[in-house]
């Protein structure tokens, strides 16, 4: 039987599986189908030659969910919250994107302002009724809910963190009136304070829950149809994976549901090698640019991630930055005459000019395409149209009086600088100095820009993986599952009830052990790890800190301040002894462990590595470089740039002053000299 990973892109659609016994494995890489992605997902199944009743386990990984919030293209949502907190989501938290820009607008809210509905009701912070909820009003919304057709509500209501009866009443309500129509609770989805970040998590649940089941409905009805019987898994953003019912209850969890696989691997690189615990983890897609920090083998995680500007997600995330900047991104001039690359792109349809599929707009792969640095034919997969690249990149290069090959080559130095910034921002935006990671180049661009991203930001090091063109598909068959569960207790560290945190704590673990098992974990063979939001008393935001296992007593308490000081300290490179720490939040993560894709060693092929030479552009002049085929490099085998090393879904670049080297298990690794 087969494990799949499959992960849907914004381009392409890629897969990675690996046969249980024999431990063969199988890749393939198809175009998204955009009006259907479960199309995808069977074409790839179809390309790798894989009978869908023969898969036990697929991994899904997908931006259906980041998609739709993105275009707003879901069905129309409604929201119920307390008197005067109606305009929440849209206020936000009066932060501005451009601090100097007086036209900038905010982006449109999740939830429109006429579908969103206040009720006269009040929770105190402690939890105690001040104003009760009147049913008769509560009846009346839910009456109007049911005569727009609404098919999903959102019910947030201030102080609902520490006391849900009032949310659960108007549920309760509005299910009576409005039978099967899809209804959640803030303290459902999050229980913490703070209700803009609450309330948009919601919305965005709420809204976003239709569309998920409907992808997956279609996705699961293609797979039976087709003789699937095994378990569909789908990625998580906070690095674990679910089953498919709970993800289409708690949607928000799935907004960086792709490129969580990348870390995944990023994470199995690391346990199969030993020598690299801190990654930057970087994928080069069609589309986008992703990025994110791999410490000690496992990837950080965020609770403040924001779709868009003052659109926060609340939940434990993987932090993954994303920028525009793939090999579909368009050059373009700006109102200043100057050249720029993305954040459009040309995505998979119509897809770069060299495609021949109507992109009529220059594109990063168009300029590598007239650099010499991608194989005209993609190694047999489709014939590329060199003239038709060239001849857009020249319409674009009279612009500044330049060649086309001049202008192709600004493309991807600005593109490059683009994702530079991409790193710095996550790499120094965390007190992190790049000196001290190895640069992960993933996706099937990703290589082919590697080493000059890297060169930018002072990194020595750079791994090509052996499946760095499928790595999100393959870090899919790479994780385990995970749930991430969370409860407010606000106290400072010195004033705190170690008995009730011990309480909250076992219904957490409780709870989270029982959602494993509903995805066929055994109690036993789950792991649970314990922290806790924590700040310094007058702080804004908090740091994530890790709590000790088992019963903890007041001779705990000054361990996990201490504890705390040394997380701030790491994460913003100051602590305090003059403010006293203070807990915000308990959360536990419980977690399944899965088999892991086999650790196959690179034995000789019998081909012969060096394919031939072939001009390409480095620097403003053309050299001589060798071509090898990077499937054909034995471990130990070196190479020198200037070069370009093909694989099946990826090609790696290096420039004159790299050397690559080829580990044991078909990683290449490349040092800048």
């Amino acid at each position: 039987m087969w494990r799949v990973g499959i992960d849907v892109g914004g381009t392409f659609t890629d897969l990675y599986a690996w046969q249980e016994g024999n431990n063969r494995e199988v890749t393939a890489k198809v175009l998204t189908t955009k009006d259907d992605r479960s199309r995808g997902v069977m074409n790839a199944l179809a390309e790798a030659g894989i009978e869908a009743r023969d898969v036990a386990y697929l991994m899904h990984g997908t931006t259906t969910a980041t998609n739709a919030l993105i275009t707003r293209d879901y069905p129309e949502a409604a929201m119920i919250t307390t008197e005067g907190f109606r305009y929440t989501i849209e206020i936000g938290r009066q932060h501005r994107a451009q601090l100097y820009d007086p036209y900038q607008t905010k982006p449109k809210p999740i939830i429109k302002r006429r579908y969103r509905y206040s009720i006269d009701e009040r929770m105190d912070v402690k939890g105690e009724v001040v104003r009760p909820l009147d049913p008769g009003h509560a009846r009346a919304i839910a009456e109007k809910i049911k005569a727009h057709g609404i098919q999903s509500v959102a019910i947030a209501f201030i102080n609902a963190y520490v006391n849900p009866a009032h949310e659960n009443a108007m549920r309760d309500i509005v299910l009576e009136v409005n039978p099967g129509i899809y209804c959640v609770t803030s303290a459902d989805t999050r229980p913490v304070f703070r209700e803009h970040g609450r309330f948009t998590t919601t919305a965005i649940r709420a809204a976003t829950m239709p569309v998920m089941e409907r992808y997956f409905s279609r996705l699961e009805a293609s797979l039976k149809e087709a003789g699937f019987a095994g378990r569909l898994m789908i990625l998580k953003s906070s690095g674990g994976i679910t089953g498919v019912e709970a993800a289409i209850q708690h949607p928000e969890e799935l907004i960086e549901s792709g490129p969580a696989g990348g870390v995944a691997y990023a994470a199995y690189l690391n346990e199969l090698r030993g020598d690299c615990p801190n990654i930057i983890h970087t994928d080069v897609g069609g589309t986008s640019f992703d990025v994110s920090i791999v410490e000690n083998g496992k990837g950080l995680v965020t609770r403040d991630h924001e779709i868009e500007w003052e659109i926060p997600v609340i939940v434990p995330m993987l932090d993954i930055h994303s920028v525009g900047a793939g090999g579909g991104s368009i050059g373009w001039v700006d109102e200043g005459g100057s050249l720029r690359v993305g954040p459009q792109s040309a995505g998979s349809s119509p897809g770069p000019v060299c495609y021949g599929l109507g992109g009529t707009e220059p594109t990063i792969t168009d300029a590598n395409l007239l650099l010499g640095r991608i194989e005209p034919s993609l190694g047999g997969k489709m014939q590329l149209d060199r003239d038709a690249a060239e001849q857009s990149m020249e319409r674009l290069a009279e612009t500044f009086g330049l060649s086309a090959i001049e202008t192709a080559e600004g493309m991807i130095r600005i593109g490059c600088e683009n994702m530079a910034q991409a790193v710095k921002k996550v790499l120094v935006g965390r007190g992190r100095d790049p000196r001290d990671f190895v640069y992960a180049a993933f996706g099937g661009a990703g290589a082919m820009h590697a080493c000059f991203v890297a060169e930018s930001m002072n990194i020595p090091r750079i791994i090509v993986p052996a499946q760095a063109g499928v790595a999100s598909a393959f870090g899919a068959t790479a994780m385990d599952l995970r749930q991430d569960l969370e409860a407010f207790y606000f106290c400072a560290v010195g004033d705190a009830d170690v008995e009730a945190i011990n309480s909250l704590y076992a219904v957490l673990e409780r709870d989270a052990v029982a959602l494993l098992e509903a995805d066929g974990v055994k109690a036993a063979d789950v792991t649970v790890t314990r922290s806790a939001q924590m700040r310094y008393v007058g702080q804004s935001y908090e740091v994530e800190t890790p709590i000790p296992g088992g019963k903890l007593t007041a001779a705990d308490l000054p361990k996990i301040a201490e504890t705390f000081h040394k997380c701030h300290e790491m994460e913003f490179g100051v602590s305090s002894d003059d403010f006293a720490p203070a807990i915000v939040s308990l959360s536990v993560t419980a977690v399944g462990r899965t088999a892991r894709p086999p650790a196959l060693t690179v034995d000789a092929s019998g081909r012969e590595p060096l394919k031939g030479t072939r001009q390409v552009w480095f620097d403003g002049a053309w050299h001589e470089s060798n071509i090898y085929d990077g499937h054909a490099l034995v471990a130990d085998a070196t190479v020198a740039g200037p070069c370009i090393v093909e694989f099946e879904h990826a090609c790696a670049v290096l420039p004159p002053n790299a050397r690559g080297k080829v580990d044991q298990y078909g990683n290449m690794l490349i040092d800048l000299v």
